[in-house]
């Protein structure tokens, strides 16, 4: 490995240390984002199978 690869391995690792930490901190907060992010991966996905849906039906 070079010096760049040292680097990005040491940034990486300080870079997650911080975002567990601010994960821990800010808890409640993260979890009310992960259920608003659920409830849109559920809505895309049921536009998406609705886009689908119209698309087999008018073939």
């Amino acid at each position: 490995m070079d010096k760049m690869g040292i680097i990005s391995v040491i940034m990486g690792i300080v870079l997650c240390a911080i975002g567990g930490l601010a994960i821990w901190i800010f808890l409640p907060e993260v979890v009310i984002a992960v259920k608003g992010l659920i409830g849109i991966v559920v809505v895309l996905a049921g536009l998406l199978l609705l886009v689908f849906g119209l698309l087999i039906v008018n073939d």
